[in-house]
């Protein structure tokens, strides 16, 4: 009898312990790609950059490694804020990133790599 017991309870707890897996975003789950568009912005090469949330949930808070990053072409700050040491940057700040894509374009002599650093999720 307690044979049985035992197994349910483990696969409740084992349930338990999976479900709360799935809503938590990590890192790994943005995914920043970058093509060259062709054209050139007082005579630099133009990189449209595409950040995806590939987690269920929403990811606020998700700041890419923006070491020496540069461009003469602004970027909108609602979509990407750059901090004042040029280290990191801040995907969508002060609003949470859904399932989607952001997008933004800038300009400079060569591509940087603008990898995920961290993130914060929030599942409902």
């Amino acid at each position: 009898m307690a044979c049985p017991t035992i197994k349910i309870l483990s696969l409740i707890l084992f349930l338990i312990l999976i479900s709360q897996g799935y809503s938590k975003c990590i890192p790994n789950d943005i995914s920043v790609t970058q093509i060259q568009t062709g054209f050139r912005v007082q005579g630099k090469p133009e990189w449209s950059v595409a950040i995806t949330n590939k987690c269920q949930c929403a990811q606020h808070n998700v700041i890419l490694n923006c070491t020496g990053f540069h461009s003469i072409e602004p970027i909108d700050p609602q979509i990407l804020t750059i901090s004042l040491t040029d280290d990191f940057c801040i995907v969508t700040p002060a609003q949470p990133f859904y399932k989607n894509i952001v997008r933004f374009k800038y300009a400079w002599d060569h591509q940087f790599p603008l990898t995920p650093i961290s993130s914060q999720s929030s599942c409902s």
